[in-house]
Formats: structure tokens, C-alpha cells, sequence
């Protein structure tokens, strides 16, 4: 996501500390202070609030020293390690994975990583099938920093190319510019960025996003954003304000919106912009290529979010072609004339389904539209030439991607995967229906995985809703409430939690059941199903979640005491409320660089742009809902929580690592029930990162901690 790709409680609840916890693992002290919200008559204590200033002397010395005690009590599990060796030995089995595979001018641009290899590098070819050349080593950039290739952007001649590179987990990237032939970097350096966004036709310019503020720390760095147009061998100083609040003001341009804007090079008639958040509902504007090089651009609007465009626009010949949820919870495919777009009297040209539209691709002749139903997708092909559809007959089953890299062509690239099937890559040609082993694609059996199954099943809600649940493990296994469980769930912006394959099932070999909640706030059912966990319908996501972990007990698949949850990122919200709500249906739970704060998430960088997903205190409805959705502000004194440890990853931009430690801070001082609450703070990563060492050694913390506090025995102390 971007990604991205955000207290009724009196305070005096909050302020007294559990003496068996603290005399147990020695907290760090934690002071508190006398800060308050007041909105619409109503007063929210806030005694952390201090912990916000994560620049301040004592905010850094308060997250090292909770670091240090989280850190020296999972370096007492031995299996910890072990887990991350595992995933390691794993992934080397894995010959090489690709990404960002692009083509531009007869050369194939694409991300390789080895198996084994921490990050990915830059390789090319010329042509499909010539021979493969290393074109950037991101190990060799700069001495003692792991940096990682973001995002990479070549030109249309395929002379050029952009790089995105970044480190520790940051997710603003410094641009350079690469010579393919030479090999050289251009002296060019555009910091910070999000990356490039497109060439100009003639490649001698690249658009780019920047900002008014270069401090990544700042609040103010994810505000007042914009395109700007750089031409090769000119001073980055001089690029020019391309599409931004200041440009066009006639625009209305707020500060929270992303302005992007550049040229689609398969259809290069026009000039296409967007503005954006995380609403789903695009706001897009376009122009004859033509008015690039006169004065001002005068934009003319192809959508409003009122449209209810969403997940995927194209363009091919006299017409424009949208999914959009307007009379279809499943979604549906439209299109209108781009000379005159009007969406209100669209033509439908494939109808809503029994599942939901997910994706839109588009290759020389035709569209694809993929479709799922939470669990299976399937592929759609449209041709709009004689307006006729049909079912792509796909070589397998589970989670589908369809993407045409040269679309000159009807060549494309459509992977599939699922929970325990890695990911196999296949060429597709769209003319005559073949699928084979694609150039890309390496396949591989992990040893072990064999012996898993999934399933399948829906659970009754709170409100009768059905929610889609996930379960995997290892065959044989008893149902008499014995097995640890790790219930994930996320639940947000409408994003599926859908089948992908990865080697940290491998934890399921070990007896635990490892299992997927798809509470409201997702898609799995269509716009409705979003709607249904969306501001003031938030609850429903985390009791949709604690839905799926009754389901579990009852059913011996686990029991209480080894029940461990987990939420990451806006998943933060749904595991913080579901433990605040139910703490005696959890053993232990994960609050992954988690949104655990909802009340105060506008006040971090990446808070306004989070807005239209979770509400604003400032309007006295969604304050109400924020207030709900807090777990900070639902942390009581007395009560028995489980075994808690929250997750911040220093260089986030999205999360602010203060959120998750305020939670553990509120938590240390309330429980009665003598579990740990650790906050674990990741100075060398961000929201995620691409290196692998870093991935693995967090996730195997992660679940070394649930499954310690959840009684298995492979996870237990050394000396216990």
C-alpha cells in the first residue's frame, strides 16, 4: 500500500502500573504527562503523547532501552535463529525470482534476485531471448549501506534508465540516471523522491515526484507534493513544476493529494495526470500532447472520484475503459468516449459477476480483466475490436496476475500462485490462446511443504455476515485445542488478503496452524464487503477477526492460551481493538508497525493522505469512530491481557513508530496478567524492506515471541 503507496478512558487508568509485570521484566521507566484532546465536548486523555517526538533525547532513549530488553529476551529463544536460517536455506532452493520486468525499444529491463541473495539487481537484455546482462549491482553503490533498487523507470528509446535506490527499509529513494550502454551514472541526483514517473516520447526528459521539504522526518513531507519534469544534462535546481497545487490551482489540488502526471507511451496523444490518496475513486485530468510545450496546460478532467472509478483504467483507440462499482458491489467493466468522457452513461461492456474484479490489463488488441472470489481468480479477454469476451483456460489454480510488458504486442506475462504453491510464471500469447514456462520462471519444491493442506471455510459474524477464513497446516495434526495458531488479519482500503506463496509457512512443518482472517474492510465480497469495515462500519473488521479466532477454538484447531494474534500496518487497528476487546480469546498477539493509535494517525506525515479511509477528529461522526477504533485509548488498568509485543520500524514513513509504542506503553502500565509486553524497534528497516537478512530476522522474532508466549516447545527459553 501506499501503499502505500496511516480516550474516554480516565487517565488515571492508564497511569498506574502492574507491579507483578513490571518487577517481572523490568521495564524501562515511563513517565507520563498531563496532554488531552478535546473534541465536540468530549476529553481524551493522552499521557504518552511525549513519545511522538521521536527526535527528542528521551523519546530515542526510551524506544533503545525497550529495544534493548526486546532484544536480549528473543536472543534467549534458540529457535529464533533457527526459524531464520530455515527461511534462508529456503529461499536458496529458489533459483532466481523476477520483478519489474519492462520493455522499451527491443531491451528487456528487469530486477533479478538469486536465491539466497539479499536484494535484487538491474539486468537487461536485448531482446526476449538475448543474452542477459548485468546492468547495476545496488551492493557496490555505497560502501557499508545495503542499498535497494525501489524503482526503476527506462526510456523509450531504452538508452536510459532511471534507478530509484533506497536504504534501510526508507521508502524515499535518491534517483540517478544510468547510461544502459556504458553502464555509467549521469551525474544527476533528485532526492528525496518516490520515483520516477515515465519518459518524455523523445526520452531526453524523465517526470519525477518530489516535494517542498527534504527532511524525510518532517511532517510536512508527504504534503504539498508534485510532478516536476527533469531534462537530461540540466541542473536539477532549474526542473520545472510540472503538475502541482501551485501550477494549477485552478484545480483545487489539496495538500494531502499526490499529483502524478506523465505521458502513456501506448497511447502518446495525450498528457494523463492524477491526483490521489487513498481513496480508491480516481481523479484523473488529460491533455493533448500537444500543450506540453506551451505556456500553461490546460487540463480537462476525465474522471472525478464521484464516478466511482476504480482498480484499473485504459486507454485503446477512440475510448476509455474503467472498472467502476457504480450499480455493481462486484464491480464492472465501462467505457466512454475520450474526446468526451462521461462516465454517468458509460456502456457496460462486461457485467457484474458473482466475484469481484480485482485487476485490468491490456496488451496491442485486447483487455484482461481478472476476477476472484477471495481465494481463486480467473481471467476475462475482451476484444474490443469485435466486442466479444471469453474465459482464459489458465494452467493452474490460486492467485492470478496478468501483465503485457511490450504493449505493441499481445505477448504477456501471467503469474499464479497460492498459500503453499510458489509463484510459476507463464508467457501468454493473447492471439492464440498458449501458455508456456515463461524465460522468467524457475520452479521449485520446498522440502516439507507437501505435507500441508488449506482450507477453506466461511464463519458466522457477530452479525450473521459470513466471514472468508483461511487455515493452513500440517497433515494429521489433533483438533483438541492443542496446536499454537497465528491468526493474521488486515481489513483495510478495500485490499484483498488473497493467496501468495512464501517460505514462512514453512512454521506450519512444526505442528502450528498458521490461518488468514478476511474480515469487512477488504474486498474479498465486492465494494460492499470494504464498506461494511470502512469509518463508522470499522468495528466490524476486528470483530469480524475475533469471529474467525472463535471459529478456531471451537473447532480445536487451537485454544485460547495458544491463540497468537497479529495485525501489521492498518491490521494494527484490528489486532489492537480485538485484544482490547477480547483479551481473554488470545495468548499473545502482534502489533506490526501497526496503526494502533487511530486518534492521533492525522497528525503524522502520512496521516492526511489517510483521511478519506478512516475519518478526521475534527468532523464529531468519524471522531467517534476514530475513538473506536483506538486501541491506545481502550488500554484499562486491571485487566489480564496476553502476551503482547509491538513492532516500529524506525524509518517508516507510514507508521509512525510511536504509534505501536504508545500501545506497548499503555499496556506495560495496565496489565495485570504477568505476560510481556515488548516493543521492538527495527533501526534497520522501515514499514518493510526489500533485504531478505532483515525480512526474515523480523518475522522470525515475531513468531518466535508468539509462539514462546503460546507454550510451543520448540520455542521456549534456553535455561527455562
Amino acid at each position: 500500500m501506499h501503499s502505500l503507496h496511516r480516550r474516554i478512558a480516565p487517565l488515571a487508568l492508564a497511569l498506574i502500573a502492574a507491579a507483578p509485570a513490571l518487577a517481572q521484566w523490568n521495564y524501562p521507566p515511563t513517565r507520563t504527562v498531563d496532554a488531552s484532546d478535546t473534541y465536540f465536548g468530549k476529553t481524551y486523555a493522552d499521557p504518552y503523547r511525549w513519545l511522538e517526538n521521536l527526535k527528542a533525547d528521551d523519546t530515542k532513549a526510551w524506544f533503545k532501552a525497550q529495544a534493548a530488553l526486546t532484544d536480549g529476551l528473543l536472543a534467549k529463544i534458540p529457535a529464533r535463529e533457527a526459524l531464520a536460517r530455515e527461511w534462508m536455506e529456503m529461499d536458496r532452493l529458489q533459483p532466481a525470482k523476477y520483478g519489474d520486468i519492462m520493455y522499451e525499444n527491443g531491451r528487456v529491463f528487469y530486477k533479478k534476485t538469486l536465491g539466497g541473495e539479499n536484494v535484487g539487481k538491474l539486468y537487461w537484455r536485448e531482446g526476449w531471448k538475448g543474452a542477459e546482462q548485468l546492468l547495476f549491482d545496488p551492493t557496490t553503490y555505497k560502501a557499508g549501506v545495503v542499498t535497494t533498487i525501489e524503482n526503476i523507470s527506462p526510456s523509450v528509446d531504452g538508452k536510459r534508465i532511471v534507478l530509484g535506490l533506497s536504504a534501510g527499509g526508507a521508502e524515499f529513494s535518491e534517483l540517478r540516471v544510468m547510461d544502459v550502454d556504458s553502464r555509467a551514472l549521469l551525474p544527476e541526483k533528485i532526492y528525496p523522491s518516490y520515483g520516477p514517473m515515465g519518459w518524455t516520447l523523445d526520452s531526453t526528459a524523465f517526470f519525477y515526484d518530489a516535494g517542498k521539504v527534504t527532511d524525510i522526518k518532517s511532517l510536512g513531507i508527504e504534503l504539498n507534493r508534485k510532478t516536476r519534469l527533469h531534462r537530461l544534462g540540466t541542473a536539477v535546481a532549474t526542473d520545472a513544476d510540472f503538475f502541482s497545487d501551485e501550477t494549477n490551482p485552478e484545480l483545487g489540488i489539496e495538500p494531502k493529494e499526490f499529483p502524478q502526471a506523465g505521458v502513456d507511451e501506448s497511447y502518446p496523444d495525450y498528457l494523463v495526470a492524477s491526483v490521489s490518496t487513498v481513496q480508491n475513486e480516481m481523479r484523473m485530468f488529460y491533455a493533448p500532447i500537444s500543450e506540453m510545450g506551451g505556456p500553461k496546460i490546460a487540463w480537462n478532467v476525465l474522471c472525478r472520484p464521484s464516478d466511482n472509478l476504480v482498480r484499473g483504467i485504459e486507454f485503446m483507440g477512440d475510448s476509455v475503459y474503467a472498472v467502476t462499482h457504480t450499480g455493481a458491489p462486484r464491480y464492472k467493466l465501462v467505457r466512454t468516449s475520450v474526446a468526451h468522457p462521461d462516465w454517468a452513461h458509460a456502456a457496460t461492456i462486461l457485467p457484474e459477476a458473482a466475484d469481484s474484479i480485482t485487476a485490468l490489463a491490456k496488451s496491442r488488441h485486447f483487455l484482461f480483466v481478472v476476477y476472484s472470489n477471495g481465494v481463486v481468480d480467473r481471467v476475462v479477454r475482451y476484444d474490443p475490436a469485435t466486442g466479444k469476451s471469453s474465459e482464459v483456460a489458465l494452467p493452474g489454480s490460486g492467485s492470478v496476475d496478468v501483465s503485457c510488458p511490450d504493449w505493441r504486442t499481445d505477448n504477456c506475462i501471467v503469474s499464479i500462485t497460492a498459500w503453499i504453491k510458489p509463484k510459476t510464471l507463464y508467457d501468454y500469447d493473447a492471439l492464440t490462446g498458449e501458455f508456456r514456462k515463461s524465460l522468467f520462471n524457475s520452479d521449485v519444491a520446498y522440502p516439507g511443504f507437501e505435507n500441508l493442506v488449506t482450507e477453506e471455510v466461511e464463519v458466522p459474524g457477530h452479525d450473521g455476515a459470513m466471514i472468508p477464513l483461511s487455515i493452513i497446516y500440517k497433515k494429521g495434526i489433533p483438533r483438541d485445542g492443542s496446536n499454537s495458531c497465528i491468526l493474521e488479519g488486515y481489513g483495510a482500503y478495500g485490499i484483498s488478503y488473497t493467496p501468495a506463496f512464501s517460505v514462512r509457512r514453512s512454521v506450519a512443518l512444526r505442528g502450528v496452524v498458521v490461518a488468514y482472517a478476511h474480515p469487512r474492510g477488504g474486498s474479498e465480497k465486492g465494494e460492499d464487503w470494504y464498506r461494511g469495515g470502512y469509518k463508522t462500519t470499522k468495528p466490524n473488521t476486528w470483530k469480524d477477526y475475533i469471529s474467525c479466532a472463535e471459529y478456531l477454538v471451537a473447532k480445536g484447531y487451537t485454544s485460547p492460551a495458544k491463540l497468537g494474534g497479529v495485525g501489521t500496518s492498518a491490521g494494527g487497528i484490528l489486532i489492537s481493538r480485538a485484544i482490547t476487546e477480547r483479551p481473554d480469546l488470545f495468548g499473545a498477539a502482534i502489533c506490526n508497525v501497526g496503526c494502533a493509535n487511530a486518534m492521533r494517525m492525522e497528525f503524522t506525515s502520512n496521516g492526511p493522505a489517510n483521511i478519506p479511509e478512516f475519518g478526521t477528529v475534527r468532523d464529531p461522526v468519524e471522531c467517534r469512530a476514530l475513538y473506536e477504533m483506538d486501541g491506545v485509548q481502550h488500554v484499562k488498568k486491571g485487566v489480564s491481557y496476553p502476551a503482547v509485543m509491538c513492532v516500529g520500524g524506525w524509518n517508516d514513513p507510514r507508521v509512525s513508530a510511536w504509534e505501536p509504542g504508545k500501545f506497548a506503553a499503555a499496556l506495560q502500565a495496565a496489565s495485570t496478567s504477568g505476560k510481556p509486553v515488548l516493543m521492538k524497534v527495527n533501526y534497520n528497516n522501515g514499514h518493510f524492506t526489500e533485504e531478505k537478512i532483515v525480512t526474515f530476522e523480523n518475522f522470525a522474532g515475531q513468531f518466535a515471541f508468539l509462539l514462546w508466549q503460546t507454550g510451543h516447545p520448540d520455542f521456549q527459553p534456553a535455561g527455562k
